[in-house]
């Protein structure tokens, strides 16, 4: 499947201390490795994007985005169309930020502002009101509560290996036992390897795999929220709406109506 390059700046210097863009990037798009001088915080107002920042890969949902520091080489990947906002900052203003790729949390706030100037297309706040926000947000970002990643990888090659299985069937509902046999080691063993390699439990990570899963179904089609969950392992509606609400703040339709009046 061919896949369609997304641009990145052209500039050698940031035209301000503090830049806004944006796009909608179709399906199966690519941005080559590439870095710069300034840092970035990568947001998806809608979909998920896939990066890979010096030599970590991230998936981070409408909730979360990625920071990526400075001279930090970086590409990205999405599946599905996404709606994507970035923000550029001057060395000054990462300076109270993390010195290396981390997933940040999106208050209201900087969801609110982003939308703001994407919808009026600042790319340089210029009038006061505008500068006052942009100010605003960098104070935002310096007290992000700061997460390793949305859904983070392993190193060790058995726990890749279930890792890559349930990314092809994330409704695969075998229990951590049977996923443990397929490694060749014990229950708990590969329990600790998840909490050890990805920081969560192996029940935490699948659950976060699903609820990314199920944002790009219910932005690629038109299928039930009910067929949607099935496929995501969950037994009734109910279940399924219960965790994407946990994660999202909002029902599955109630996103799907936010994501297609972007």
């Amino acid at each position: 499947m061919r896949k369609n390059l997304i641009s990145v700046p052209e500039f050698d210097q940031l035209p301000a201390p503090v830049y806004f863009r944006y796009a909608e990037i179709d399906a199966h798009s690519h941005a080559c490795p590439h870095r710069h001088a300034w840092g970035s915080l990568d947001y998806v107002a809608h979909g998920v994007m896939r990066f890979e920042v010096d030599g970590q890969r991230f998936m981070s949902p409408p909730q979360y985005a990625l920071w990526i520091p400075p001279n930090t080489e970086h590409s990205a990947y999405n599946a599905q169309a996404i709606v994507y906002r970035s923000v550029y900052l001057d060395a000054t203003h990462c300076q109270h930020l993390p010195p290396r790729p981390v997933t940040l949390a999106i208050s209201d706030i900087l969801k609110a502002i982003l939308s703001d100037f994407a919808r009026r297309d600042v790319n340089i706040p210029e009038g006061e009101a505008d500068q006052r926000l942009a100010q605003v947000l960098v104070d935002q970002l310096s007290q992000a509560a700061v997460h390793r990643c949305f859904l983070p990888y392993a190193n060790h090659p058995g726990l890749q290996g279930v890792l890559a299985a349930l990314q092809r069937q994330p409704g695969d509902n075998r229990p951590l036992g049977q996923w443990a046999e397929q490694a060749h080691v014990s229950e708990r063993t590969l329990a600790r390897l998840f909490v050890r390699e990805l920081g969560m439990s192996f029940g935490e990570w699948r659950q976060r795999l699903r609820f990314l899963a199920a944002i790009e179904a219910l932005e690629s089609s038109s299928r039930s929220v009910q067929d949607i969950g099935f496929d995501m392992g969950y037994s009734t509606a109910s279940a399924f709406i219960a965790m994407f609400q946990r994660l999202a703040c909002c029902t599955p339709e109630q996103y799907r109506r936010k994501a297609r009046h972007v």
